[in-house]
């Protein structure tokens, strides 16, 4: 039987969405995955290395998923729920989870790791991942590009101006890396298709990845979720598409 909009809507307010975890939406919504396997890298990277830092961990399930980790392994992160979702996860893995503002400095001295990474950070701070690299280290990141998901994004705020929709560029990335000291050996770049299957899935989405729609609350944007909702019951899933780039980097010197 259907789901109601009433239901569907207060079954994603009410689930947590503590962490980076996304398995919520399974059967929900489905996104394609980058062609390079960000995780699959991360684990041959820690592999070759005896110390690694990751930034902005969320809940830690990335990370933990490369185990074995290095034998000095720590990780950051600001929001006090995944600081103690990735405390309980990575602990056992010998790994330590530091509670950070994601605001420089970081808290580590200079060249203390030789693997710095990162999946989807909102802030990139290149001139702090210089410093705390080795000399020949590595700093390898998936990270969210321009206009991600703005199918989505532009049905709720509207068109969003050129510097908007550029913000997050490849380009960028590598400039501020080079600038850092940092060389860059390996950037990919992908499109890919992402469709949500009911109005539930959107909300969860939206209260998950709170920069894409700031602010948002049910309350704010009933009106339109009603509306995604008749539309998404009527034509089939809501269709939007993300942006990813991989970037890898070494320290030079």
């Amino acid at each position: 039987m259907t789901r109601t909009f009433d239901h569907l809507v207060a079954e994603a307010e009410s689930v947590s969405v503590d962490g980076w975890d996304f398995s919520w939406l399974d059967g929900r919504a489905t996104e394609q995955r980058p062609s390079w396997g960000y995780q699959r890298l991360m684990a041959q990277r820690l592999a070759q290395v005896r110390s690694a830092l990751d930034i902005q961990t969320g809940g830690g399930e990335v990370l933990a998923g490369c185990a074995p980790l290095p034998p000095l392994t720590a990780a950051t992160e600001s929001w006090p729920p995944n600081v103690e979702k990735a405390t309980r996860l990575l602990h056992p893995l010998g790994a330590v989870v530091v509670a950070d503002f994601d605001e420089p400095p970081l808290p580590f001295g200079d060249a203390a790791f030789e693997l710095v990474t990162s999946r989807h950070p909102v802030t990139i701070w290149w001139e702090e991942i210089a410093r705390v690299l080795t000399p020949g280290g590595r700093y390898l990141s998936q990270q969210v590009g321009p206009a991600s998901v703005f199918e989505l994004v532009e049905y709720f705020l509207g068109p969003q101006p050129e510097e908007v929709r550029r913000a997050r560029h490849p380009d960028d990335a590598v400039a501020d890396a080079t600038a850092a000291g940092l060389e860059v050996l390996d950037l990919r770049s992908e499109r890919l298709r992402a469709e949500f299957h009911d109005i539930g899935a959107v909300i969860y989405f939206l209260r998950k990845v709170i920069w894409m729609v700031p602010g948002f609350t049910v309350g704010q944007y009933r009106d339109r979720l009603r509306e995604l909702h008749e539309r998404i019951e009527r034509e089939g899933p809501f269709v939007a598409h993300t942006a990813r780039f991989l970037i890898e980097a070494r320290k030079t010197g």
